[in-house]
């Protein structure tokens, strides 16, 4: 595996990408457990729709040929109705909207198109199409043909599609087992006291509720001993996961022990920093069947490396190609300086089709309030080093789970 010295975001994105171990093993859900998860296997369609012809428009089903004429209504047709032919030279049917088309009639007319209506008979416009307003069976889907492929990330289009098909349970990949752990000394959780000197664990539960909003479940395993043998325990013990994932304690130079710890339960580093503002500690790489994604400790520097970096890589291993973070096209709402030879990730809000980077893109990597202000993140490359007003780019919207 070719170590990666200091890549682009680009380059650690795409060499993570190609390393990550895909998940092979799969369940079977239904529907109602579908929403948000990957298909293992190709579904083909087991019924034409529509099932049969049926009519667009509350109107009149005809003969083409008949257009123009006065026709007598032979008969009503209502949904779910099962009508045989039976027209005669002269004779149209009454028909609802999504009643079935018998044979013998090629063309429906609304009723608001039509004159002279009456209980009896009706008088057809002499300019209408044939076929118009006619559904024809298999015109949607065929009987046979391909439905959803495998590693289709499921949405609610696609659950109404296999619903309308009769199918109600798939076969999905079964989802990722991925444990979280926090580092630092100064580390209270949430629900403990914390003096002057101490911090609360923003990152962990900020790790949580990031994977839980793109539809993965991660495990909380709490901090990593201050001890490097019990830290080599520990790591040795979450070996059975998918993903371990990480946050603070893995800096070149710092006085931890995580690295190290990685390395003596077989870790293969794929990189061990990133040429990015902000994130430039991040690690990652394989241990075993397991994927190490090491994020660096302050809590915006985290979340961002997180969405941007460590999320699609999880898709690719979940068994989906559609990994990346839909992006929009925006124009800058103001001009921006960058210090360029680094890719760099503004965090922003876009208004009226224009982005305007947070705090003029003046924040630390420390801070979560610039986040929290923030509903999209601009991405530039290390030869960007300026911006004018009104320059299109494109944007990743904060907390939106499609892909493309």
């Amino acid at each position: 595996m070719v170590h990666l010295d200091s890549p682009s975001l680009r380059e650690a994105l795409a060499a993570a990408l190609d390393a990550a171990p895909r998940k092979q093993e799969q369940e079977i859900v239904t529907l109602d457990r579908a929403l948000g998860r990957i298909l293992a296997k190709e579904i083909r369609v087991r019924k034409n729709m529509p099932a049969f012809d049926n009519s667009a428009m509350d109107g009149f089903a005809f003969r083409h040929e008949e257009a123009g004429k006065e026709l007598r209504i032979a008969a009503t047709i209502f949904a779910g109705d099962r009508p045989k032919p039976t027209l005669k030279e002269g004779e149209c049917y009454r028909i609802m909207t999504g009643a079935q088309v018998p044979s013998d009639a090629d063309t429906v007319v609304p009723i608001e198109k039509c004159s002279r209506v009456t209980e009896e008979s009706v008088e057809i416009p002499a300019e209408i199409k044939k076929g118009s307003n006619l559904r024809r069976k298999g015109e949607e889907l065929q009987a046979g043909e391909p439905l959803l492929a495998a590693g289709t990330l499921l949405e609610p289009s696609h659950i109404a599609l296999l619903s309308a098909q009769g199918i109600m349970a798939v076969s999905v990949h079964t989802p990722l087992r991925i444990a979280v752990l926090s580092t630092g000394n100064e580390i209270r959780e949430p629900w403990e006291a914390a003096t002057e000197n101490e911090i609360y664990n923003a990152n962990a539960f900020g790790i949580l509720a990031i994977l839980q909003r793109y539809g993965f479940q991660g495990e909380y395993h709490g901090r990593i001993p201050d001890d490097r043998e019990a830290t080599e325990r520990m790591i040795g013990e979450l070996r059975s996961y998918d993903v371990i994932l990480t946050s603070g304690g893995i800096s070149m130079g710092e006085a931890d022990y995580l690295y190290e710890a990685f390395l003596s339960n077989g870790l293969s580093p794929l990189f061990h920093g990133v040429n990015v503002k902000p994130g430039r500690p991040t690690m990652m790489g394989v241990m075993g069947s397991t994927f190490v994604m090491a994020m660096p400790g302050n809590p915006l520097t985290t979340l961002l490396n997180l969405l941007v970096l460590s999320l699609p890589v999880l898709y690719a291993m979940q068994g989906t190609d559609r990994v990346h973070h839909r992006r929009y096209t925006a124009v800058m709402g103001e001009p921006l300086r960058l210090r360029g030879g680094r890719s760099e990730m503004v965090l922003g809000s876009v208004r009226e089709g224009a982005f305007y980077p947070t705090r003029g893109n003046r924040y630390g990597s420390g801070m979560l309030t610039p986040l929290a202000e923030s509903g999209a993140v601009a991405i530039f490359g290390e030869e960007t080093r300026e911006l004018a007003e009104g320059e299109s780019i494109e944007v990743i919207p904060l907390w939106d789970p499609g892909r493309e």
